[in-house]
């Protein structure tokens, strides 16, 4: 019997790669998902605009240095789409680091997570394209989720759950932008300019309405948390997700990254000591399957 060598490390390669992109994608979800805790950590002493402040500069040298060459060869008409998108980012962001103070890491995540069944309808107010009946379904399981998350018992939403659902519109919006403005240029370069823009305008929301002095008097562990934020939970997390998704077939690189959710709360349970009640786990499960419907359309389910 002759053996196919070439066959075999072919059959070896792509088994690699297989398993390669489901892992990193699994990892960007398992670090996006530990964020939420080590962001409520931080907040309890720092600002909001400040965090970004910091977290956003740190990002951006990062990914400057990682996307040089990109970033000094991309198209100069369009820096400004890019600078914008940033705009929004940043927006996103602090709007949601602000509900952060005023609710647990593990709610932040997952009512954070209904842009995924947000986004269909916005492209249907905007581009007119109506959405199908998955996404219908998913935003009637998202609606009754965020309700049993958020509501008390007189219907009355708290600031901190309030908050997080309009930076979860935020995000929303933000992939519009992306859709919009990405087109036909680099991406790593792309999101490079949009870390460059929310650095703007995290600057200028500190120097207007916070206290930016403070910055020198961040303790060691904060700072450790904020570099793991601009490091891992920004630079890493896109070089996983890029990556993971060249390997990885769409339907499955999103189920996989809406995990993210998921270990949001599993972090905040473990870590920050956050009680599930019977509602409100029902209302992360609801809002789950939500993400899962609206991402996927349940076609893992389907043989091909």
């Amino acid at each position: 019997m002759v053996l196919d060598v070439p066959f075999i490390f072919e059959r070896k390669s792509i088994m690699r790669k297989k398993i390669k992109g489901p892992l990193l994608l699994l990892i960007a979800a398992l670090i996006w998902g530990s964020s939420f805790i080590v962001m409520k950590n931080a907040v309890d002493f720092l600002t909001p605009a400040v965090l970004l402040l910091v977290r956003f500069t740190l990002a951006s040298i990062f990914l400057v240095i990682l996307f040089y060459k990109k970033v000094i060869t991309y198209p100069r008409h369009k820096v400004m789409s890019g600078l914008l998108t940033g705009c929004c980012l940043f927006f996103a962001y602090y709007v949601q680091t602000r509900g952060l103070a005023f609710t647990t890491p593990g709610k932040n995540a997952f009512l954070t997570a209904v842009y995924c069944a947000i986004v269909p309808f916005l492209v249907w107010l905007f581009y007119r394209k109506r959405p199908d009946t998955y996404h219908f379904i998913a935003a009637f399981l998202c609606v009754i989720g965020i309700g049993c998350v958020s509501l008390n018992g007189d219907l009355s939403i708290n600031k901190g759950d309030f908050l997080t659902l309009v930076g979860g519109f935020l995000y929303a919006i933000h992939i519009l932008m992306i859709q919009r403005f990405s087109q036909d240029v680099d991406g790593g370069a792309f999101t490079t300019f949009q870390f460059i823009g929310a650095t703007c305008i995290a600057l200028c929301v500190t120097l207007i309405s916070e206290d930016i002095s403070i910055i020198a008097q961040i303790k060691p562990t904060i700072f450790l948390q904020i570099f793991y934020l601009a490091f891992f939970a920004t630079a890493v997390t896109m070089l996983c997700q890029t990556i993971g998704q060249k390997y990885t077939n769409e339907c499955y690189a999103s189920l996989i990254l809406s995990l993210e959710s998921v270990f949001g709360v599993m972090f905040s349970v473990l870590f920050y000591g956050e009680i599930l009640t019977a509602q409100v786990l029902l209302g992360f499960i609801l809002i789950f399957i939500s993400i899962v419907i609206s991402e996927t359309k349940l076609s893992f389910l389907k043989r091909s």
